[in-house]
């Protein structure tokens, strides 16, 4: 299969692919031409392509990246030149004047800038070389100006984004002077350190015949030693002649001029035959012509893997927009709606048992309630204290205390869903527990519950009114402060739930629906219904909010109200009140009937200390300080039996309803007038978008089938020939 073949197709598929379909990052190798100005890159190019021509770029010169396709026509008696549209990506067949017009032109109109968008030029003829070839404005070493010095940046950092392309083979054009000193080959030296993907061109050969002697022109060759001995290198002398003249021979005479001057005059004087190869435009031009061919073919299975991936993914795309565009049906979005919300509702129950297989927001404990922080100071609540005790001066100190004193499990490793949940009801129980009365029970507050009367109400009455005053309130704040921590952990919980359907695509898990990412793929693309679902979502948070807050608060009033009811399921502990120590495990079950029998004296411990207290008034100082004790004893009490049970308010005020009802409310979602107007303009873009995709699909399967069909007739030529040997 001959190279010319072997480029078109490639070409083609580059056409379609890489520019047509604006797919930049593709396994497609190509050479790029890199040097300064004036060192005789263009005539280089010239001679590849076997004739002479122009491009004007004007005085700025070249400021953007060419494309030159030469494709080898032995059967063509003359040149044909082509320039693509750089609008309808159409080939045109132009004059060769036309074509350093266009070509000019696009320099010209970017003035004092440079683009990295592509010219591509073409050309047939008997007499170039087969190869494509991209080249890049030269370097510039001095500025006259500010602006010209921007320019010359400008160009620098253009042509060193294309050098750092690993696809990319450099054409380094240096003149023939001393290797130490060549500037552009250092460049490449740092993007390709062991010169994989360099090859140097030494040019203006004969300016240095003077200086060849037998005894040098092998070390001249190798550059004296600072040229890598695994570097490809070339020396030769392109076509010139005097300025202001005309050439006394064709072009294509003065290439073979020059060239057979180049291998006579080192071979004159003694140039190892071994490195014969490296002198002269033919030699570099066979290297050429090899070199173009073995990393065309070499990239043939790259290509075609590539192409295939992409067809796969372009199709999954189609049959994506397909299935939203059928679903976003002015008769069907609503049911549609319904059901990605039930399904997303569906797939918190996954992320809350901890079947998560994605990061999506994890953090750890310092984060979470930092974000929570900055989150309440945003939107200024005041409902409730962010820190539990005016002992902790900023968050900082408390997040250290949560670490280092009360080591909350998984403080420092970042997680999400129901891990995340676990550590948050962690943090909420020890929040609670540094709740106290605020202020100290006086010998007012006493004398003003027991009324004006010493005998007007018991002790008991006067301890539940002064616990309804002065110990409600704190609790309650905290409380408040519980809520709000579970709601913003569902809040955060949006995302993770999406991602974790998402995920769901390629998990052959049977215990989970294919709907599930179906329908988080068709809520990810569809900003409406996405706005739609996660809208529900708050909004069930908050009612959920307000619900466990409206349930903790009548309990909280109830316990209030009649403490001693509350207090018989509680440990009575020792006469003073304490509670006794925890048994080891192994002597766990010896202490449950000593329980059971502590928590039904419970009783006669409160009688006791009611009776304690004095009646008469000259002793009241005594009744407000063992008034106070009671209260704290009982406020202690009550505040452990809160805090014991926090998880199971959570899970029961909280988590549940929230698990049960957002099915629900997903399955009764209504869309506005507005919403069904941007359905309309949705459904408008997605046919857009399906037939960008249908288009692009058919480029693709093009491709994919030409780059098959060569595969299997070079496969086949090859088995042939080896049959035939």
């Amino acid at each position: 299969v001959g190279a010319t073949e072997l480029l078109n197709l490639l070409g083609d598929v580059k056409a379609r692919v890489q520019d047509k379909l604006g797919i930049v990052d593709f396994p497609m190798p190509q050479f790029i031409l890199i040097g300064k100005q004036s060192v005789g890159k263009s005539r280089l190019i010239e001679a590849l392509a076997g004739e002479t021509f122009n491009f004007i770029s004007g005085t700025l010169g070249s400021r953007r990246p060419t494309v030159l396709e030469f494709r080898n026509m032995s059967s063509e008696k003359s040149s044909r030149w082509f320039v693509r549209n750089r609008t309808t990506n159409q080939w045109g067949e132009h004059k060769v004047q036309e074509v350093m017009k266009l070509v000019g032109d696009a320099h010209e109109e970017l003035g004092e800038n440079v683009s990295d968008e592509p010219l591509y030029v073409r050309l047939e003829s008997p007499h170039c070389v087969d190869m494509q070839i991209t080249d890049l404005p030269g370097f510039r070493d001095f500025a006259v100006d500010a602006s010209r010095q921007d320019l010359s940046n400008k160009i620098t950092d253009l042509v060193t984004k294309f050098m750092q392309d690993s696809r990319n083979v450099m054409l380094c054009v240096e003149q023939a002077g001393d290797a130490a000193t060549m500037s552009t080959l250092a460049r490449a030296r740092k993007l390709d350190p062991d010169f994989t993907r360099t090859v140097l061109i030494r040019n203006k050969l004969d300016k240095y015949y003077v200086d060849l002697t037998p005894e040098n022109v092998n070390q001249w060759v190798d550059g004296f030693g600072d040229l890598p001995t695994n570097l490809i290198k070339f020396s030769l002398t392109l076509p010139w002649w005097q300025e202001d003249s005309r050439p006394s021979k064709s072009f294509l005479e003065l290439r073979d001029y020059f060239d057979n001057k180049d291998l006579q005059t080192v071979s004159s004087i003694g140039l190892d035959p071994k490195k014969m190869q490296t002198i002269g435009y033919k030699n570099f031009a066979a290297f050429m012509e090899v070199k173009v061919e073995q990393m065309f073919a070499a990239a043939i299975d790259p290509v075609l893997e590539s192409l295939r991936k992409l067809q796969k993914s372009t199709t999954d795309e189609q049959t994506m927009l397909n299935t939203e565009y059928t679903d976003t049906d002015p008769q069907r979005v609503v049911t549609t709606t319904r059901d990605c919300g039930v399904s997303f509702a569906s797939a918190l129950q996954f992320v809350m048992e901890g079947q998560i297989t994605v990061s999506t927001g994890q953090m750890d404990l310092e984060t979470e309630l930092k974000e929570f922080h900055e989150y309440h100071a945003r939107v200024g609540s005041n409902t409730f204290t962010l820190l539990p005790s005016e002992d902790f001066f900023k968050l900082s100190d408390y997040i250290d205390y949560l670490k280092n004193e009360a080591n909350i499990v998984g403080a420092d490793i970042p997680l999400s869903g129901g891990a995340q949940w676990l550590r948050l009801l962690q943090e909420v129980e020890i929040f609670l527990r540094f709740s106290e009365i605020a202020v100290e029970t006086k010998k007012r507050d006493v004398i003003q519950a027991r009324g004006v009367s010493m005998t007007s109400l018991t002790w008991r009455d006067v301890v539940v009114k002064l616990l309804s005053n002065e110990a409600h309130l704190p609790l309650q704040r905290r409380v408040r402060y519980v809520g709000e921590r579970v709601t913003w952990f569902f809040a955060r919980q949006k995302e993770v739930i999406l991602d974790y359907m998402v995920s769901l695509e390629h998990d052959m898990r049977a215990s989970h629906s294919a709907l599930l990412w179906r329908h988080g793929k068709l809520i990810r693309q569809n900003e409406m219904m996405k706005h739609l679902v996660f809208e529900t979502y708050d909004e069930v948070c908050t009612r959920q909010l307000s619900s466990f807050l409206e349930l903790f608060e009548n309990m909280l009033t109830s316990t209030f109200s009649n403490p001693w009811v509350f207090l018989k399921g509680a440990t009575s502990g020792t006469s003073d009140g304490e509670l006794p120590d925890v048994p080891p495990d192994g002597r766990m079950l010896e202490c449950i009937p000593m329980e059971i029998q502590s928590r039904s004296g419970i009783e006669s411990t409160l009688s006791r200390w009611l009776s304690d207290i004095p009646t008469e008034a000259h002793q009241i100082d005594e009744a407000v300080d063992k008034v106070q004790m009671l209260i704290l004893k009982t406020y202690s009490f009550i505040r452990s039996q809160v805090c014991d049970q926090v998880e199971l308010f959570a899970e029961s005020f909280f988590k549940l309803p929230m698990l049960r009802r957002l099915n629900e409310d997903m399955g009764t979602i209504e869309l506005s007038t507005t919403h069904k107007e941007k359905y309309e303009r949705r459904r408008s873009r997605l046919q857009e978008s399906l037939e960008k995709a249908k288009g692009s699909l058919t480029e693709i399967d093009w491709c994919v089938k030409r780059m098959a069909d060569f595969k299997l007739k070079t496969e086949a030529k090859k088995s042939i020939s080896s049959a035939a040997r």
